[in-house]
């Protein structure tokens, strides 16, 4: 037996036998199945913490590792044909359009150079944080985040304690701001996928989103003036104060046609459909993620060197995302498999939390089940299972059970704040505001910050809509 099988072979024997089906049945998968999914989870929060120099270097080399682990010893269970069927839909329909998407913003935003230098006051910050969370919905969380992280970041590097800063952006600008359409989130973008209205998103979402938004604002210029104060004399700038002008807007063209290309593949059905390996591949999905590649590269090709020079713009966010990312969303099919067989699953105890003795939803479990999860797993497939798990119909879900996909949309949204890998934007703007200088917390300090500021709110929000 070769040493690779002698490693595997304790993990086989927790599985229980399996048909050889193409889709996975959750009811009799073992959670000795999440092992490789949790270790690329404990590897991102751990790492960084006692290895971060190794880390750094290899955190691509750790993921593949875990993902080779899952890989494995699923192929030795259900057959080579099975495992790569399970890869091409989980890279196809899930992953490569989740990263076409983030690649395309990233590149477009990138391309925007807003130029000149303020001085990061209270006053200024905050206001910067507001226009971020109202972009948000327009571009995306990732359009918005990547468009004002760097004028932020100049406008605070004479600050002595800046951390706050780019936490609060993180909540607002790359979360919350988010909320209002299907555009600005991944989870809200699949539920429009699902047939739920553009409009009712935007109107029951509306003021979850705003309380939410005021209430961090209020908050973050309460401890910005803190610090400000804390800090004393105004310190040296080593930026020199200039009028704000902004480079490469055609960009913003672009932009529009990036939301354009997202609209055109929820609404545009024609029916058409590709068979790869049993995935069915739809023509107006291709036809988006090409657009988007497409608007990419315009960007790059149409951009001055000078203006992305400006931005310090560079592919290591991106492909930090992309690589924990494509771990992440292979090694959590298993987990969600499970999450989807419900009462039959070995998580059963978790989804039952979410209904009561007659079967009807507990919205308020809803949210904090979704959010809980959506902080740890990714807020976009975790929005989906609790979808189908509540009903798995838009229409019936917009009307009788409206609270309840309230309830899922306001969890998925909201607290993948919670954690750097809840969003991907999260990720790209802590790997921004580290090369620049600034001492990002780590995993577990970060949620902390989240702790304190995010779940006292949580709870109020709990207390409006879904227990008064």
């Amino acid at each position: 037996m070769t040493p690779i099988l002698r490693t595997l072979l304790p993990l086989l024997l927790l599985v229980p036998g399996l048909a050889q089906a193409a889709d996975l049945d959750g009811a009799t998968l073992s959670l000795a199945w999440a092992i490789p999914f949790a270790g690329i989870l404990l590897s991102i929060a751990l790492f960084p913490i006692f290895a971060p120099g190794f880390w750094h270097h290899h955190f691509g080399k750790i993921t593949a590792i875990w993902t080779a682990l899952f890989l494995a010893p699923f192929a030795l269970t259900f057959g080579s044909h099975v495992t790569l069927a399970l890869l091409v839909h989980a890279l196809l329909t899930e992953y490569v359009p989740f990263i076409v998407l983030l690649f395309a913003l990233y590149t477009v935003s990138g391309g925007i150079l807003v130029w000149g230098n303020l001085r990061g006051s209270a006053k200024l910050n905050t206001s910067i944080l507001a226009i971020g969370a109202v972009l948000a919905s327009l571009m995306g969380t990732t359009g918005a985040a990547m468009l004002l992280i760097r004028p932020l970041l100049r406008a605070n590097d004479n600050r002595k304690h800046n951390v706050h800063v780019v936490v609060f952006f993180i909540f607002l600008v790359a979360n919350v701001g988010g909320g209002l359409t299907p555009l600005g989130d991944p989870p809200l973008f699949l539920g429009f996928l699902k047939g739920v209205d553009f409009f009712w998103t935007m109107e029951h979402m509306a003021l979850p989103v705003l309380l939410l938004s005021l209430a961090l604002l209020a908050i973050f210029y309460a401890v910005d003036c803190y610090y400000f104060k804390k800090e004393g004399v105004e310190p040296y700038d080593p930026s020199e104060d200039s009028p704000i002008k902004l480079y490469g807007t055609f960009n913003f063209v672009l932009l529009a046609g990036v939301v354009g290309a997202v609209l055109l593949s929820g609404f545009w059905k024609p029916g058409v459909s590709f068979d790869v390996i049993g995935t069915h591949w739809e023509l107006q999905n291709l036809v988006r993620d090409l657009l988007l590649l497409l608007l990419a590269f315009a960007s790059l090709a149409m951009t001055p060197k000078q203006v992305r020079a400006g931005n310090e713009f560079n592919w290591a966010p991106i492909l930090e995302v992309g690589k924990l990312f494509a771990g992440i969303f292979i090694t959590i099919v298993p987990v969600i498999a499970i999450l989807r067989a419900g009462s039959d699953g070995h998580l059963a105890g978790l989804v039952g939390m979410v209904s009561g003795e007659d079967g009807m939803p507990i919205n308020a479990m809803y949210f904090w089940m979704t959010g809980i999860l959506s902080s740890f797993l990714d807020n976009a497939p975790t929005y989906l299972v609790f979808f189908n798990l509540a009903a798995g119909d838009a229409p019936t879900l917009m009307t009788q059970l409206s609270q309840t996909l309230l309830a899922i949309s306001m969890g998925a949204v909201f607290m993948g704040a919670m954690t750097y890998i809840g969003n991907a934007p999260n990720f790209m703007v802590k790997a921004i505001a580290e090369q620049r200088g600034v001492a990002m917390p780590s995993f577990f300090g970060y949620l902390a910050w989240s702790g304190v500021f995010l779940l006292p709110l949580f709870a109020l929000l709990t207390l409006v809509f879904f227990r008064l």
